[in-house]
């Protein structure tokens, strides 16, 4: 067949055409919104601009290669060939573009603590609408979906037989995140030893970043079953307990008053000290070579404890060797049977 070379002309034209204004749309139409909206209120705006880069090309030159389509002396049954697989790639376009919107609007109402700000969701999202569109791309190709959902009903079963640790992770991390004793940023600690930041939870895992910045994944099973400790709940202060031993000799009264003066001396000096709160401390036991006793200082949040006690300790050991105050050493008497004891 024979095609009037002015026809190729104007379908080149067409594609020519869509190309270059697709081009422009993405390079200063998209970029002139894009400045506009980050002087909006509503971080919506910018969401649909981020999603439709990349896209209002390719949907430029989609419509350039439909126009081109109608343009050439093609037959029905090519024409047909080529209308459905143009419907076809737009519905992936379409697809493509609702995806990201889904995503991008659940990761924004996550940050308004709407919902956790976990990848579980935007999963979910992005797996809801591509289902969706997969099924009308069938459809549009004459493909009944109709016995798919039956198959997919009956099949329903042995797929959950099959999948039954990952459903189980599923519906887990589900859990985890609408009771919200666990959420992202808190600091946790597992029955097991294990601890850290929670930094996402998954479809599958809890992510957990130790303070070794070592990264632990938690089988959101394995978390829902376990005993765990949120250092962030109720509230992120926390108590800071150190373990302090004088000697039999000292003047309890005296040592309570240099240890309380010594832990009040951290507040505004030491970061990570809760302002306002009076530090204390109690007598416990009478060990085998000291009096033993707890002090109880407050840090705004857990790791916030390890300098504390650092200063604290520094500070505690010179005021008591200034004051005189003895922390003994362990001592252990040993009487062998059967030897004179030597005075």
């Amino acid at each position: 067949m024979t095609i009037n070379p002015e026809i190729l002309l104007y379908a080149g034209g067409f594609l020519a055409g869509s190309a270059i204004i697709g081009l422009a749309m993405e390079r200063f139409v998209l970029h002139r919104f894009e400045a506009l909206t980050r002087h909006t209120p509503w971080e919506g705006d910018e969401i649909i601009i981020n999603s439709l880069k990349g896209l209002t090309f390719y949907s430029c030159l989609l419509a350039g290669i439909y126009g081109a389509v109608l343009q050439l002396p093609l037959d029905g049954r090519t024409h047909d060939i080529a209308g459905k697989a143009l419907f076809v790639a737009f519905i992936m376009l379409a697809t493509v573009l609702t995806m990201r919107l889904a995503s991008g609007f659940v990761a924004h109402y996550a940050r308004k603590a709407v919902l956790p700000s976990t990848s579980i969701f935007t999963n979910l999202a992005k797996t809801i609408v591509f289902s969706v569109g997969l099924l009308i791309i069938l459809q549009s190709l004459g493909i009944s979906i109709t016995p798919i959902l039956t198959t997919l009903g009956v099949g329903g079963i042995a797929v959950a037989l099959a999948l039954q640790d990952t459903l189980s992770n599923i519906f887990s991390g589900l859990q985890i995140i609408a009771t919200r004793q666990i959420r992202q940023g808190d600091y946790i600690r597992l029955g097991g030893g294990e601890e850290g930041y929670v930094t996402d939870i998954t479809w599958r895992n809890t992510l957990v970043r130790a303070l070794a910045n070592n990264l632990v994944l938690i089988p959101n099973s394995k978390l829902a079953g376990a005993i765990v400790t949120n250092f962030q709940l109720p509230d992120t202060d926390m108590g800071v307990l150190v373990q302090v031993g004088v000697s039999y000799d000292s003047d309890l009264e005296k040592v309570e008053k240099v240890t309380t003066e010594v832990a009040s001396g951290l507040l505004g000096e030491v970061q990570g000290c809760v302002d306002g709160f009076e530090p204390f401390i109690r007598y416990h036991t009478f060990a085998d070579f000291s009096i033993n006793f707890t002090v109880i200082l407050r840090c705004q949040e857990f790791v916030d404890q390890y300098l504390i006690k650092h200063e604290f300790v520094k500070r505690l050991h010179r005021r008591y060797r200034d004051e005189g105050i003895e922390i003994p050493y362990p001592i252990q008497t040993v009487h062998l049977k059967g030897q004179p004891v030597v005075a």
